[in-house]
C-alpha cells in the first residue's frame, strides 16, 4: 500500500455539527475500502483566495492514509460528488 496525504475543504456555512459529519464522512470513505487512516488534522476555517462555488471560506482538514490506489480512486470520485466538499487534493507521498 502507498502513502497519501489528502486535504479538503468542507463549506464554512454549514453547522459545526454538518462539518464534522462531512469530515468523518471522508475519513469512513477511506476506512470502509479497507484503507488506513494515519493521521487526521483539522487546519481550521481559513478564507480562500477565491470564491470556491460562491464560498468565500472553507474548513480545511488534511489527512495522512496508507492505501491502495482503487481506494484513492473511490475517495476521489465520492469527494467530488460530495455538495459539502468545496476541493479537495490527493497527494502520493514518496516511500521511505
Amino acid at each position: 500500500m502507498n502513502k497519501y496525504e489528502i486535504m479538503f475543504i468542507v463549506k464554512a456555512t454549514m453547522e459545526e455539527a454538518q462539518v464534522k459529519e462531512a469530515a468523518n464522512n471522508m475519513k469512513k470513505i477511506v476506512e470502509d475500502l479497507k484503507g488506513k487512516v494515519v493521521s487526521f488534522k483539522e487546519m481550521g476555517e481559513r478564507k480562500l483566495a477565491y470564491a470556491i462555488k460562491k464560498e468565500i471560506s472553507g474548513y480545511y482538514f488534511v489527512m495522512t492514509i496508507e492505501a491502495t490506489k482503487e481506494v484513492v480512486k473511490e475517495f476521489d470520485r465520492k469527494a467530488s460528488i460530495d455538495e459539502s466538499i468545496l476541493r479537495h487534493l490527493v497527494i502520493k507521498l514518496d516511500e521511505e
